[in-house]
């Protein structure tokens, strides 16, 4: 038996791909480098996106039609190619970001996003080049503390991939699962589907160049904290919490997850929120509310710097509701701890980046 073109070409136009219905040839999914020598076959199939979820199930009906309509002797082999470049793999998906750095807190309600949120935008009031990701899946705040919350995010083809374009405000690039679900609706998804959003989110994003990548991470310990750990190298972590003694046993929980043997996460730091309560008509007046300086006397507890004690003034919540960050107002008493919160970590970044080595990613095992 002679083996020619237009006979495998009959064959595998009986395979039909799922995605569209159509058969592969007619989609034209064969790639031009058929090779044919005795009995034996060898071709590509090419589909859009490395990932393709019906790749598997289609390279075997092609191998199978051959064998049915063709001959059961035929040696066939089949390779797969993709229209877009796949993503490049985890610890090397932002090779032009120089510092990554995650804003964490071991309970919910301690204000971790509003200093994450702050944080981003002091830093860039300092010159730097900044990059925020709302990390936190299933409270996204981000959106509405930049008054971004109808932005919807367009893809640009760059290198062969169709790269997300994160929204830019106050100089910050932002991205959030709250661009892409509906604010009215509670995201319901299980584990696997919301740790996939997150690797999108960081991995297949047109971040370039950033000095500062800031994430803000859920409250407590999670998969979503792993996801991040398993796919980008976090080069230090910085952990809110409220001078209250039940907040700062949740605190050291945080700590301990990115000090833990596997993770070695360097902590660069620990900020105290909400630190006390200071009335507009009396800002000399300090009230703690929460306890005095707790967060203070753990940072000193663990040998850790404490990165800054930002107090509670009406501006604050004002500013998170109506999107314009505190940390906009430079001559506020907020504005200023929240840029001198940005000083103390870019001083702890450089030192740990002086004298450690890069932090690597959290390796899976299969």
């Amino acid at each position: 038996m002679t083996l020619y073109p237009n006979l495998i070409m009959e064959a595998l136009s009986t395979v039909r791909y799922p995605g569209n219905g159509k058969n592969i040839v007619e989609a034209e999914m064969i790639a031009d480098n058929m090779r044919i020598d005795g009995m034996k076959v060898s071709f590509s199939i090419i589909f859009d996106k490395p990932t393709d979820p019906f790749m598997k199930s289609v390279v075997k009906s092609a191998e199978t039609a051959i064998h049915t309509y063709v001959s059961k002797d035929v040696e066939v082999t089949i390779s797969t190619e993709s229209k877009q470049t796949a993503r490049p793999e985890p610890g090397k998906l932002l090779p032009q970001i120089k510092n990554v750095i995650a804003v964490s807190s071991g309970k919910g309600g301690v204000g971790k996003s509003t200093v994450a949120a702050n944080l981003a935008v002091a830093l860039s009031k300092l010159g730097y080049k900044v990059g925020l990701l709302d990390a936190d899946i299933f409270g996204p705040s981000v959106p509405k503390m930049f008054q971004v919350e109808d932005a919807r995010p367009y893809a640009e083809e760059v290198g062969g991939r169709d790269l997300i374009v994160p929204i830019e405000k106050y100089g910050i690039e932002i991205l959030s699962i709250g661009f892409f679900v509906s604010p009215e609706q509670a995201t319901l998804w299980r584990g696997a589907m919301a740790s996939n959003a997150l690797k999108q989110l960081v991995g297949d994003a047109k971040w370039g160049e950033l000095d500062y990548f800031v994430l803000d991470t859920p409250p407590g310990t999670s998969d979503i904290h792993l996801t991040l750990l398993q796919n980008l190298a976090i080069t230090g972590a910085v952990i809110v919490s409220t001078p209250q003694e039940v907040a700062l046993a949740d605190a050291r929980k945080g700590i301990n997850m990115y000090q833990n043997d596997k993770v070695n996460v360097p902590i660069l730091g620990l900020v105290e929120n909400m630190a006390w309560f200071t009335p507009a008509e009396l800002p000399e007046n300090k009230y703690y509310l929460f306890g005095k300086e707790g967060t203070k006397r753990l940072a000193e507890e663990l040998n850790v710097p404490l990165l800054g004690q930002i107090p509670i003034v009406q501006s604050i919540c004002e500013g998170g509701d109506n999107g314009t960050p505190v940390a906009l107002e430079e001559n506020s008493v907020t504005g200023q701890a929240f840029l001198e919160l940005a000083r103390n970590v870019v001083e702890q970044t450089e030192k740990r980046n002086a004298e450690m080595a890069p932090t690597r990613i959290v390796e899976t095992h299969k």
